[in-house]
């Protein structure tokens, strides 16, 4: 079992890679020089707000559209090339670790691809601030939570790419991670809210992967640490809202018609 998701996640990786995932660096490490050059001659506080703002949330955009747009068709992909039907029916892998292998193997690039613009990210930083301190310890914290978003969005661009096409599925994702990012304000507005409504808004509040509660760029940019608490509990949300996701994406596949 071990050796075929390793082989599935493997391959996952390869491909993504041929996909030119990678060649977005390349933007990054324009857009994080130019942000220094741009705010170079304002002072040495706000100089580093801008960049940390600006870096961290490069980091986290371009992962979450690589996996939305990658995840969605690492079903439908499959089945118009007609290799699923080859690696389920001529090798020995079941479904659940096809699904399980997909999810891995694009997680595993996402994490590659954010450790290579974390280089470029701290780079800038030290050029910035003239080296790092103890207090940017909080800066891999809010990259451990992009790490983690990552993880979230995967799990949902897969789920969706289950059952439906590559263009719904993408609006699908787009539109659960908007409003998840908004989470929090969602849930102000059912406390303010009556009878079915507020009902009906809690449920959907509570339902959506909270993106809020992982978004730290703006404590962690004004040397704010980040409790250990809010870690061990960010890391326990998204290991059971992925588990269950990735469940509902191997109930969903394992019933669905593929011939």
């Amino acid at each position: 079992m071990i050796g075929r998701l390793t082989a599935i996640a493997y391959n996952t990786y390869r491909e993504a890679v041929r996909d030119r995932v990678l060649y977005n660096l390349i933007l990054f490490a324009t857009l994080i020089v130019a942000s220094s050059l741009l705010v170079g001659q304002i002072s040495l506080e706000i100089n580093r707000i801008v960049l940390i703002n600006l870096g961290l949330t490069a980091i986290s955009l371009f992962g979450i559209v690589i996996a939305i747009f990658i995840g969605i068709g690492l079903v439908s992909k499959e089945i118009e090339k007609r290799t699923l039907y080859t690696v389920l029916a001529a090798r020995p892998v079941r479904r659940w670790e096809f699904i399980t292998g997909k999810f891995l193997g694009l997680v595993m690039t996402l994490t590659v691809n954010a450790l290579l613009m974390s280089v470029g990210f701290f780079a800038a930083v030290m050029y910035v601030s003239h080296g790092l301190g103890r207090g940017d310890l909080s800066l891999v914290t809010a990259i451990y939570f992009i790490l983690l978003e990552y993880v979230l969005i995967t799990a949902l661009a897969l789920l969706f790419s289950t059952f439906s096409t590559p263009i719904f599925s993408s609006i699908f994702a787009f539109a659960i991670f908007a409003v998840g990012t908004f989470a929090e304000d969602l849930r102000g507005f059912a406390q303010m809210a009556t009878g079915a409504t507020r009902w009906m808004m809690t449920g959907a509040a509570y339902l959506v992967p909270n993106f809020a509660a992982l978004n730290v760029i703006s404590q962690v940019a004004h040397n704010t640490a980040v409790e250990p608490k809010l870690i061990l509990l960010n890391t326990l949300y998204v290991m059971a809202y992925t588990a269950a996701v990735l469940t509902a994406s191997v109930w969903i596949f394992e019933r669905r018609n593929l011939k």
